[in-house]
């Protein structure tokens, strides 16, 4: 009874911790960051324990499949440039960067363990930047730049991350011998992600009920995850390939009502699964405070801040000396034209360079490590460290920065869904055009209302039940629903517009239902 109460107490303390965050428009993983710290000095506190090979599983695959579900492949193919080289060039420099410091601060922790350490402070988190970035206008461009390196720089972390583990497990192991093994991984990752995907959508076509299919897309997610690490492959990959292949099929098959309730559902737990994350790095910190003398805590927390200090400056370092150089180039003509557009101006580059916030993944790996491994508690206090620094440091400071480097209004978005919303009403006029009925002819007016705002009002939408329930607005919805598949079908429109346009169906198709 006293856990399930602590439970209760915690997470109505977060809720309290993310309202106040909103209103004071900064991140709410800061607050988290700064209650997980609290938690570990709280007298009585819980000390809940967890199976670290279930901590990549529970907290990372369906973080991770909710932000690749959202992804643009449009977008990423047109910033493929900038977002390669920060997943792969910045995760590896810093993974290295912080791997050499912490050997010569502690010339007596192994390489691999130095490297294991690098990969987990890597990758920046999604959550937080996400939660700055919709409060503030920035260039469109830059979001989907930062959102394509959350997906993917876990990826390259967590890889990293797995060989240098492994090689401490294994002891004898050389780098060598992993090499084929991971290229292996690497490419049967992505094919499993696209098998799975068509056979879970084939298992569960016919389940329409939202509680069933909210659960089945649970544990598809789960059993996808577990199914790839049992046979050598990589989760994550495998998630990504998984939810985006889903997310290119599904909306065509799924009911407006149970794609309303699913997001809802995903949307809190994703939130509920940060919470626990740094509820339960917390609970692991007090052990390991309180075991330390006052000697050692101080070399740990010197530790911890050198290691915050290198992540911050590697980041900011790699960003501006590569949108730099581009600009030197672009100045001398020596860029093809292809790269011309993705030439970053010295703002761009300081808001990137600064969105470097931690979260959720550097938590659940480094609470991922074995029991046994060596520095695991300096590892997982210098992970909190670094998520908890940056979080306070660059969450609570990154929308000032925006707001004072006035960037230009850049929404793409609203555009694009203006764009969709005129082809997929008047797929809905054609598809009515022929009724005489007098109901036809109130839902042919109302649509051209639509039209007439789209064409007027980019930022208009539909309102909620503006439109007459009854069977023929259904079959004008199917049509404009059909249209705008089409045009995502074909990227006229970004996902971002699509689901845009999408939500406005969804929300008249509910209102039509009987």
């Amino acid at each position: 009874m006293l856990t399930f109460e602590w439970i209760i107490g915690l997470l109505l303390a977060a809720v309290a911790l993310s309202a106040l965050a909103r209103r004071l428009k900064v991140p709410y993983p800061t607050f988290l960051a700064i209650g997980g710290m609290l938690l570990a000095f709280l007298p009585s506190g819980p000390s809940w324990a967890l199976e670290p090979k279930l901590a990549l599983a529970l907290f990372v695959a369906p973080v991770l499949l909710d932000a690749a579900f959202d992804t643009s492949l449009r977008d990423l193919r047109n910033n493929w440039l900038p977002v390669t080289t920060l997943v792969v060039v910045a995760v590896g420099i810093t993974t290295v960067a912080v791997a050499v410091v912490a050997r010569w601060l502690r010339p007596d922790m192994p390489w691999p363990v130095a490297i294991a350490l690098g990969a987990i402070v890597a990758p920046p988190d999604a959550a937080a930047a996400t939660a700055i970035l919709r409060q503030v206008k920035l260039p469109y461009r830059i979001q989907k730049i930062l959102e394509g390196e959350s997906l993917l720089n876990d990826a390259s972390a967590l890889l990293i991350y797995r060989v240098a583990v492994g090689l401490v497990v294994a002891e004898h192991m050389k780098v060598r011998e992993f090499v084929p093994s991971l290229a292996v991984a690497l490419a049967g990752s992505l094919a499993a992600g696209y098998i799975f995907a068509q056979i879970w959508m084939m298992i569960t076509r016919r389940i329409t009920e939202a509680p069933s299919a909210i659960i089945t897309q649970f544990g598809g997610t789960f059993m996808v995850w577990i199914v790839a690490e049992h046979v050598g492959l990589s989760g994550i990959l495998t998630i990504i390939a998984y939810a985006i292949t889903i997310a290119r099929a599904a909306p065509a098959s799924t009911s407006a009502r149970l794609r309303v309730s699913s997001y809802t559902v995903w949307e809190t737990v994703v939130f509920v699964l940060n919470v626990l994350a740094f509820m339960l790095i917390g609970m692991q910190l007090g052990p390991i405070w309180s075991g330390l003398d006052d000697e050692v805590r101080w070399k740990y927390c010197s530790f911890a801040a050198i290691i915050l200090t290198v992540v911050i400056f590697i980041r900011i370092a790699w960003v501006m000396s590569y949108g730099a150089f581009l600009r030197v180039l672009k100045s001398h003509d020596l860029l093809p034209s292809y790269v011309v557009a993705a030439v970053p101006s010295s703002r761009r580059s300081i808001v990137v360079s600064w969105c470097g916030m931690r979260g959720i993944v550097t938590l659940a790996a480094a609470f991922a490590l074995p029991e046994y491994f060596p520095y695991r508690d300096l590892i997982l206090l210098t992970a909190f460290a670094v998520v908890l620094g940056s979080l306070v440091i660059q969450g609570l400071t990154l929308r000032p920065l925006i707001l004072a480097l006035k960037f230009d209004d850049d929404d793409p978005v609203a555009r694009e869904a203006a764009h969709a919303r005129g082809i997929a009403f008047r797929a809905a006029l054609d598809e009515i055009d022929a009724d005489p009925s007098e109901e036809a002819e109130i839902l042919r007016l109302e649509y051209r209302a639509v039209l007439l705002r789209a064409e007027n009002e980019p930022d208009g939408g539909v309102a909620s039940g503006e439109l007459p329930a009854d069977p023929l607005r259904r079959r004008a919805i199917a049509a404009a629903r059909r249209a705008l598949l089409n045009l995502r079908h074909t990227e006229a429109i970004g996902d971002d517009a699509f689901h845009l346009v999408e939500e406005e169906l969804d929300r008249a198709e509910l209102s039509a239902e009987a």
